[in-house]
C-alpha cells in the first residue's frame, strides 16, 4: 500500500511539474485535494548561539502524507542574512510548496502567522547591525547569558500581525487572503539562497521520522521546535562563528553547498589554523636563543679544515665571516 502511495505521489509531481514557473520546478511539492494541517501551538527554545536565526516548524510533504519539520534555530549563512519562510499557495485546485530562501530582506510568505517575529507580514524578531545580529527579546526567546546582543520593541507585533487561526496555506477554500506588497515583492527580486545544509539535514530527518507525520500524531508532532537542527548536535555539532567571521559572499555558500561540502568547514579550517598559531607563541615553541642555535664545535671544525684559506679570508674581508 506504501508502494502505490509513492508511486502515485510521483506521477502526479511528474505530470504537473512542467505546468509551474521555471523558478519554482526544483522544489516544489504537491498535494492533490487536501489543505496542509493547522498550525500547531509550541514554545520557542532559546536561542543558544549568536548570531543563529529562528527558522519556523512548517508542514512539509511527503510520500505517505504531510510531515512536520520542527522549528529550529540555525547559524547565518552569511552576515546580513534574513530568512523568508516557505509557504503553501492556492493555485488551480492545488496546494503547492514556495520554498523559503535567505536574502538581505524577508520577502513574501504567503501572510502565514508562523510566530516568533513571523506574524504574516516581514519580520519583527530582530535587526542586522553591522556584522551582530539583535534579537528583539518581545517576540525571540534567548540565552542571554550568551546573548547580550537585544533590545525590546512591542510596536511591531501589532504593525505585521495577520490574524489566521493557525491556518498553513494561502489562498482556496479557508485559506489565508493575503496578496504580497510592494515591499514583499521587492524582496522576492533580491538575490536568493536556498536553504543551507544544516537546514536540509533538519527537513530529511524529519521526513523519515514516522511520528512526525500527520497520519500518526493527528497534528500534534511529539517534536514541534528543536534548540538546534536534527543531526548538529551539540559538542560535536557545529562549532559558533565569533563577529567578524561570517562567510560575506553567499555565492561561496552556495558553491559549498553544491559540492556538497558541509558549512562551517571553511570556519573550522580558520579556527584551526588559529590555535596552531597560538601554540607556536607559547614559550616552549619560541625561537631559541644564540646560544642554543649553535652547532657542535667538530662540524665547523671539519668544514674550516677542508676550506682554502683565501676563501676564508675573502669572507672576512668581504660579507662577513662565513660562521
Amino acid at each position: 500500500m506504501r508502494f502505490f502511495k509513492s508511486l502515485r505521489w510521483l506521477l502526479l509531481l511528474a505530470v504537473l511539474v512542467p505546468f509551474l514557473p521555471a523558478s519554482a520546478n526544483a522544489s516544489v511539492f504537491i498535494s492533490v485535494g487536501f489543505a496542509p494541517p493547522a498550525m500547531p501551538v509550541y514554545v520557542q527554545p532559546p536561542c543558544p548561539q549568536p548570531g543563529w536565526m529562528w527558522t519556523p516548524g512548517y508542514w512539509a510533504y511527503g510520500p505517505d502524507g504531510y510531515y512536520w519539520v520542527p522549528g529550529t534555530w540555525v547559524p547565518a549563512p552569511y552576515m546580513g542574512a534574513l530568512w523568508t519562510p516557505g509557504y503553501w499557495g492556492w493555485n488551480a485546485g492545488l496546494y503547492m510548496w514556495h520554498p523559503g530562501y535567505w536574502a538581505r530582506h524577508v520577502g513574501y510568505y504567503g501572510g502565514i502567522n508562523y510566530g516568533f517575529g513571523y506574524f504574516g507580514m516581514g519580520f519583527a524578531g530582530g535587526m542586522w547591525r553591522g556584522d551582530r545580529f539583535m534579537y528583539n527579546t518581545a517576540v525571540m526567546r534567548v540565552n542571554t547569558t550568551v546573548i547580550r546582543n537585544t533590545y525590546i520593541d512591542r510596536t511591531v507585533i501589532q504593525r505585521n500581525t495577520i490574524v489566521n487561526n493557525r491556518v498553513a496555506y494561502n489562498g482556496g477554500p479557508g485559506g489565508i487572503r493575503h496578496m504580497p506588497s510592494a515591499q514583499e515583492r521587492m524582496a522576492d527580486r533580491e538575490q536568493h539562497m536556498g536553504r543551507t545544509a544544516f537546514q536540509t539535514q533538519h527537513m530529511n530527518a524529519a521526513m523519515h521520522d514516522r511520528s512526525a507525520y500527520f497520519n500518526n500524531n493527528h497534528g500534534r508532532p511529539p517534536v514541534m521546535a528543536q534548540e538546534r537542527p536534527r543531526g548538529m548536535g551539540g559538542a560535536n555539532g557545529f562549532q559558533q562563528r565569533g563577529p567578524g567571521q561570517y562567510q560575506q559572499r553567499p555565492q561561496y555558500q552556495q558553491r559549498q553547498m553544491e559540492q556538497g561540502r558541509p558549512q562551517g568547514q571553511y570556519q573550522q579550517r580558520q579556527e584551526q589554523m588559529r590555535q596552531q598559531q597560538q601554540m607556536r607563541q607559547q614559550p616552549q615553541f619560541q625561537q631559541r636563543g644564540p646560544e642554543q642555535r649553535r652547532q657542535p664545535e667538530g662540524r665547523h671544525q671539519q668544514r674550516e679544515q677542508h676550506q682554502p684559506q683565501g676563501r676564508d679570508q675573502g669572507r672576512d674581508q668581504g660579507r662577513g665571516h662565513w660562521r
